[in-house]
């Protein structure tokens, strides 16, 4: 018995003297706790998430391994689903990985709260900011309609498609019914591109004058058809095209 507490001991003091020796830079959440959250990496505030690292590799070695394989880009990490996180880096399982994409989505979250209180589109500029806290880290192209009131409140936002890496298609006869159903008094249509070239398709011209002219038919018109990119967008209207 005495033999195992003097073990115990001596695992004890080493526990305790690895502790001492290890620096701050290797140990996130004390960091934080005695510097606050604005003192730590992205590297180290994913550590704090994810909590330990593999053998051979410390959590914040792992977590900056993670970032640079993604050009060091929350945004790309976040288009990634669990199962891609757990298979890419050994020591982040299911349980981590869900946790990674759940704090990035609190974060998505956060920002939107911006904009829950019938926000007010009163130009292409604040359409793409109300957009972009839902369509930027989309690893596909969706499309969505802004139901707008007379004073061009939000009303609501429809996703009216999902497609690929490259494309979505747009039904006007969908858009346009969910417009009514909705007793719009106007539209915002938008999709993303993925690519961040802004630069609207082919498709994307045939759509817009489609819907226009559906729209002008019913009396519901279409302000805007926006293409949501990280860093910038394009607006039919402030180009003249509607």
């Amino acid at each position: 018995m005495e033999d195992n507490n003097i073990i115990d001991n001596a695992h004890d003091f080493k526990s305790r003297a690895l502790k001492l020796n290890t620096s701050l830079d290797d140990r996130p959440r004390e960091k934080a706790m005695k510097f606050g959250f604005s003192d730590l990496s992205p590297a180290e505030l994913f550590a704090i998430i994810i909590g330990s690292g593999s053998r051979g590799e410390n959590v914040v070695d792992l977590c900056q391994r993670m970032l640079n394989d993604h050009d060091n880009k929350i945004y790309k990490i976040a288009r990634l689903d669990c199962n891609d996180l757990a298979r890419m880096y050994r020591g982040v399982g299911d349980v981590k990985a869900l946790q990674v994409l759940a704090a990035i989505e609190i974060a998505r979250r956060f920002q939107g709260e911006e904009f829950d209180e019938e926000f007010q589109i009163t130009d292409a500029n604040a359409a793409y900011r109300y957009l972009r806290t839902f369509m930027l880290d989309k690893n596909h192209e969706e499309m969505w309609m802004l139901v707008l009131d007379r004073a061009k409140h939000v009303k609501a936002k429809v996703m009216v498609s999902s497609g690929g890496t490259s494309a979505t298609v747009g039904d006007e006869k969908i858009i346009l019914r969910q417009a009514i159903v909705s007793l719009a008094s106007s539209i915002i249509l938008a999709h993303n591109h993925p690519s961040n070239n802004a630069r609207p398709s082919i498709q994307d011209d045939a759509l817009t004058q489609r819907l226009k002219k559906a729209c002008d038919a019913v009396g519901i018109p279409l302000d805007d058809h926006i293409i949501v990119c990280r860093g910038g967008y394009y607006s039919y209207h402030n180009e003249g095209k509607l």
